[in-house]
Formats: structure tokens, sequence, C-alpha cells
């Protein structure tokens, strides 16, 4: 499958992204994910239900692709993370942008939104809005609506 293709299918299902990491760091304009895992999970909603993954670095490579990529049109993303001590995961609503993947360590330039990006928690989980997305903000839909905000009920 070529890189149009790969993209032109997740604009169509509209998938999202999950990566995952051991930690992280951060500068407050930055966010590096620590031994990133290698693979990029997708999903997709009904009715399509799609489930796949690719390589972090293909994501990585499909960054500048398309006719509305992420680098025109940076996502939205919710960072979950358990800071230590913590017994629930706390979150962070960021725009990412200009991923650079060096050595298993993945680094975004990244504008918070809304909540704390912690400088060093461990485990985390990002998860990444749709390629294409022109209609809205899904992941900082999920993040609104889980805390219950009248605006995500």
């Amino acid at each position: 499958m070529t890189d149009m293709q790969m993209i032109e299918e997740l604009e169509a299902e509209q998938s999202m992204f999950v990566q995952t990491a051991r930690g992280i760091t951060s500068d407050g304009s930055t966010l590096t994910l620590n031994d990133v895992t290698p693979a990029t999970l997708y999903f997709s909603d009904r009715p399509q239900r799609v489930v796949g993954y690719m390589s972090t670095a293909d994501f990585v490579d499909l960054w500048a692709e398309g006719d509305n990529s992420f680098a025109e049109d940076p996502p939205n993303a919710v960072l979950a993370f358990v800071q230590p001590g913590d017994s629930a995961p706390e979150d962070a609503v960021i725009v990412i942008q200009n991923p650079r993947l060096e050595d298993g360590h993945l680094t975004y330039t990244i504008e918070t939104m809304e909540g704390e990006v912690p400088t060093e928690p461990g485990p985390v989980t990002l998860f990444i809005d749709p390629f294409g997305r022109d209609q809205g903000n899904a992941v900082f839909f999920y993040a609104r609506r889980r805390d219950g905000d009248e605006r995500g009920e």
C-alpha cells in the first residue's frame, strides 16, 4: 500500500491513533515519549470499527502526507498518565506538531490546551485525533465528556 492509499484509508475511516511509552520528559513546549512502543495503534468508531497498527516510524513519515495533513492542521491529543503516588490517571489536552523519532524516543512540539503536562511521570498513553479531521476535535470532546462537562453530555 502506498503512503497516499494509507492516508486515504485512514481519513475515510476517521481512525484515531494511540501511542504508548514507558515515560515522558517535557519542558512545556516539547514532549518526548521515552521508550515509545515501535507500533502506533489506530482504530475507528462505528460503523467501520477498524483496528490496526503501523510502525511508529511510518506514522511519523505520514505526518506531512495528504491534502489535510497533520503538518497543515496539527492534531489535538490527550496525554493520559499516572503520577507517582496517584491512584487514578490524569490527562492533559495538547496540540502536537513536528514529530521527531530517534533511538526509541518520539519528540513533539506541543501547545497545552487544558490540564498540565507533567515533567516526568511513569507510563503514558497518547490518544491522537484522526487525519483530515475537519469537524471538531474528537479527543478533546472525549476528555470533556469523561469529566462530565455539560458540553460533552
